[in-house]
């Protein structure tokens, strides 16, 4: 599996012959490249609707769409998308195939209003599991599963489910806090996905997300967490 982090939650993701771009949105300080740069994806997967995650979707809508039902019908509507996963698009919990991969659904606790008047719901907000094998109860050390947290403040779904049970062996945890976790509840989070690498994303995009990406290195030890913590730069790629 190929992981690329364009900056911001923006993820291009490689498994197998399959290709997922996660959050498509290049007007971030950490990537040199325009959407028309970027190789076509097959799978483009959405968290929720706000600008900075949907930004450049309409780049990318020959691709097949992954997000809740209520973000597909406005991706449909606004965006250009004619297909998304199983017709009607996924939800929290839900497993589905996506060449390759193996995408699965879950929690984010944040907000998920759409266009800047916040005046219709994108459904509930998520983050994505991926995987190169259908995710089940028995423990395959020959999986490899990549973990998009979303825009997300810390809860313990991390500790009791995506952690035990979808076992990521890498995730990436927004890091900006004022909008999301900041370096601590991150670091609370690193530990409690019990993955062996973590990434911090969505920060310094805006002045309120700008931090210092050591105070996390710093929280990452001192929440007892195992996981090594992996600063990209922007459009840098990490094979896992």
């Amino acid at each position: 599996m190929e992981l690329t982090w364009h900056g911001h939650s923006t993820w291009y993701v490689t498994v197998g012959e399959t290709r997922l771009l996660i959050d498509p949105f290049f007007d971030n300080p950490k990537t040199e490249l325009d959407p028309n740069q970027i190789e076509d994806p097959d799978y483009v997967l959405l968290t929720h609707g706000h600008a900075d995650h949907v930004g450049h979707a309409e780049s990318f809508n020959d691709a097949t769409l992954a997000a809740t039902p209520e973000l597909v019908e406005y991706a449909m509507e606004h965006f250009g998308y004619e297909d998304a996963v199983g017709g009607m698009g996924m939800n929290l919990g839900g497993t589905v195939e996506c060449g390759d991969a193996w995408v699965t659904m879950v929690r984010a606790d944040h907000s998920n209003g759409i266009e800047s008047s916040y005046g219709a719901s994108a459904g509930m907000p998520a983050g994505f599991v991926i995987s190169d094998k259908k995710p089940t109860q028995e423990t395959d050390p020959d999986t490899t599963t990549f973990y998009h947290a979303g825009d997300t403040a810390l809860m313990t779904e991390m500790r009791d489910v995506i952690g035990p049970f979808l076992e990521p062996d890498a995730a990436a945890l927004p890091v900006g806090d004022h909008f999301t976790m900041g370096p601590t509840q991150a670091a609370i989070a690193a530990d409690w996905v019990g993955a062996d690498v973590v990434f911090p994303m969505h920060y310094d995009t805006f002045p309120p997300i700008e931090i210092e990406t050591s105070d996390f290195v710093r929280e990452v030890d001192a929440a007892g967490a195992h996981a090594e913590v992996v600063v990209l730069d922007g459009d840098e790629r990490y094979e896992l």
